[in-house]
């Protein structure tokens, strides 16, 4: 099959996004198909980087066309950046072939949209990849009102995108549920998870020992959170817990990443809070001795963000098998998870700075927990496993006139309980 993935981040970019699509780019040539992939020519994080307008890597054809370079200082900054790469990645639509298959992802939110306004003109199918729900998540975050003009307009353009969409990839049963309260019949929805980067992501006790000694971390108690520093993880919880255990000064805690949300532990860092550091995204040929660096990896979720967007890091924490603090709702994919790791993860409801200490406390009486069962509980969203299933429900897709068939089925392991 011809097959075109558009997305706004790509290879070589590190957000996970870009990420999750090159692998399955990379995986879909591995198996016959020619892909191409339609991208921003700038970092997602780091506007000021420019990749080239053209790239082959691992046999993936990458056109990556011009946007603005504002940045994510200022909401009508990222506007500008999302609006512009929309247009030219429009314009650059009309002059590309016609493809067998369009695999859409969401960002920018509304890439989706203009994938279904291509079809049937460029690929008479499209699968929407639904790594997040928008404008389900401004909406969440207080940026939109639900009411407004501009709310119900883009709610009806994602519905839009849904209904032309012959498969819609979900990312666990939370989102599946929030895209049938949309009126999207369940059957033309698959769940499969993202999956760990397993490749190079594991528990590495040699780049563990570099990274800690690099960054003056060898005798410390590192509390770890790395990704992406967004609203939708909200870190004041874990700041106030920070803030009231600067009498341990065998504690630290590691910011590592970025997103509009990291100035928060960058300006107490700043400010010369002796437990704060920060550090921004890692080398993706790093991130195994950056992940292995930390005692207690610590993952957060949003009260209202569940189904809208997927905690993606827990799949990089299993593969490296260490033990994690979750701060967020007490229903959700990962306390989901959190049943199968025998004490290797922790719960905590924000404001609840008391029970987050404790659960630090304990950690650090405790360190050099036992990995196994996580990274066995790891193997089931192993890259492996998982983008076969992707490739299967994109195959089954193209294969089915009607757009519906038993590749609905396809899901990832989790508990309904």
């Amino acid at each position: 099959m011809k097959i075109l993935i558009l997305n706004q981040a790509f290879y070589p970019d590190v957000v996970s996004s870009a990420q999750h699509a090159a692998d399955l780019a990379a995986s879909l040539v591995q198996a016959g198909h020619e892909v191409t992939v339609l991208a921003d020519s700038r970092a997602y994080d780091d506007r000021a980087r420019r990749f080239p307008s053209r790239e082959s890597w691992q046999g993936v054809r990458i056109v990556r066309v011009p946007s603005t370079g504002f940045g994510k200082g200022a909401r009508w900054r990222r506007a500008t950046d999302f609006s512009s790469f929309l247009l030219s990645c429009a314009l650059r639509l009309m002059f590309l072939p016609r493809f067998d298959v369009a695999i859409a992802m969401t960002s920018p939110p509304l890439i989706s949209f203009l994938a279904a306004l291509a079809v049937p003109l460029k690929a008479p199918k499209l699968l929407f990849w639904s790594m997040d729900l928008n404008p389900d998540e401004a909406i969440a975050a207080g940026w939109l009102s639900p009411r407004s003009l501009t709310g119900r307009f883009l709610s009806r353009l994602m519905l839009h995108s849904m209904r032309r969409a012959q498969r819609i990839v979900a990312l666990d049963r939370f989102m599946l549920e929030r895209i049938r309260a949309k009126g999207i019949a369940a059957e033309k929805i698959a769940v499969v998870s993202p999956w760990a980067h397993d490749d190079c992501v594991r528990f590495d006790p040699e780049a563990r020992s570099r990274f800690r000694a690099l960054h003056g971390l060898a005798e410390k108690f590192v509390v770890m959170y790395s990704g992406n520093h967004s609203p939708c993880h909200p870190l004041d919880t874990l700041l106030a817990a920070a803030e009231r255990l600067t009498e341990h000064p065998e504690i630290v805690f590691l910011f590592v990443g970025g997103g509009s949300e990291f100035r928060k532990p960058l300006a107490l860092q700043q400010r010369g809070a002796p437990n704060i550091r920060c550090l921004p995204y890692q080398p993706q040929e790093e991130l195994a001795g950056s992940l292995s660096a930390a005692d207690l990896h610590v993952i957060v979720m949003g009260n209202a963000f569940v189904g809208i967007v997927h905690p993606c890091k827990v799949y990089n924490i299993l593969a490296v098998g260490a033990p994690f603090l979750y701060i967020g709702p007490q229903e959700s994919h990962i306390t989901d998870l959190i049943a199968d790791l025998q004490g290797n993860g922790s719960v905590s409801g924000h404001g609840e700075v008391e029970s987050v200490i404790r659960g630090i406390l304990e950690a650090a009486q405790h360190p050099g927990a036992d990995r196994s069962c996580a990274r066995e509980l790891a193997r089931q969203f192993s890259r492996q496993v998982l983008v076969p299933q992707m490739i299967g429900a994109l195959e089954a897709m193209a294969a089915d006139c009607s757009g519906i068939s038993a590749a609905a089925s396809v899901s990832q392991p989790h508990h309904t309980s």
